[in-house]
């Protein structure tokens, strides 16, 4: 007798954050810095984040709940270290999302798989 095994179907492509503390919070930006927490020199042109837990080189998709503007970018350094912020994104990536005059956004995040 043999056993056959259904293979199960592919995950989604990415998985909301919840189980993370929470899908939807409050994104900033920032522009300054030398080195990021993953030693990689900091460039606020490329679309990354400090997020407080996720590994390096985890990819998010950010998404302005306001505009629908949303950006995919990549985990780099640690942050953000004001209470109630979720993610801290460079200067380009907060472009992107239309938050700079404001300098906060109200953020659903996701993690790209």
């Amino acid at each position: 007798m043999s056993v056959v095994r259904l293979r199960e179907p592919a995950p989604e492509r990415h998985t909301t954050v919840a189980s993370l503390g929470g899908s939807h919070g409050l994104a900033s930006f920032y522009t300054e810095g030398q080195q990021t927490a993953s030693g990689e020199r900091f460039d606020p042109h490329e679309l990354t984040a400090a997020h407080p837990s996720l590994p390096f080189g985890t990819r998010l998709q950010v998404t302005n709940v306001s505009t629908g503007k949303s950006v995919v970018v990549r985990v780099n350094d640690r942050g953000p270290f004001v209470k109630g912020r979720v993610v801290d994104v460079s200067y380009s990536a907060a472009e992107a999302l239309g938050m700079v005059h404001s300098g906060v956004a109200n953020v659903k995040v996701d993690v790209m798989r």
